[in-house]
């Protein structure tokens, strides 16, 4: 049984940090391509971020670009999401989600695993 559990999140002022982390269980977790996506109140679901199963190329949205890094641990099966320079339309629920094609994917439908999410927001 896949698992993608979120950690992290919380409430902090603008300009301040978060890490965020995905532990993984039941996938063979070197062949994912892990990524962040995010949901604002009222909003769709959108890409935040992406790494490669090995090599840790990465891709970003454009809108956190600069101030997020995504990283991960083959060894502990897990992704870290650290989000700098926070503000306050960065708050959302954020989601971690395993893609078994490996690939930089940026489209939901590309991936097959998804966790439960976790609250960050961001005050003015």
């Amino acid at each position: 049984q896949v698992q993608l559990v979120e950690s992290g999140g919380g409430l902090v002022q603008a300009g301040n940090s978060l890490r965020l982390t995905c532990a993984a269980s039941g996938l063979f977790f070197n062949r994912f391509s892990m990524g962040w996506f995010r949901q604002a109140p009222g909003k769709e679901r959108e890409f935040v971020a992406v790494i490669m199963w090995r090599g840790g190329r990465s891709v970003y949205a454009d809108s956190v670009k600069g101030r997020f890094t995504i990283s991960r641990d083959n060894a502990k099966a897990t992704v870290s999401l650290q989000m700098n320079s926070l503000k306050p339309e960065d708050t959302a629920v954020y989601y971690c989600a395993g893609s078994a094609s490996g690939e930089l994917g940026s489209v939901e439908e590309q991936y097959n695993y998804w966790g439960q999410g976790t609250q960050v927001t961001v005050s003015s």
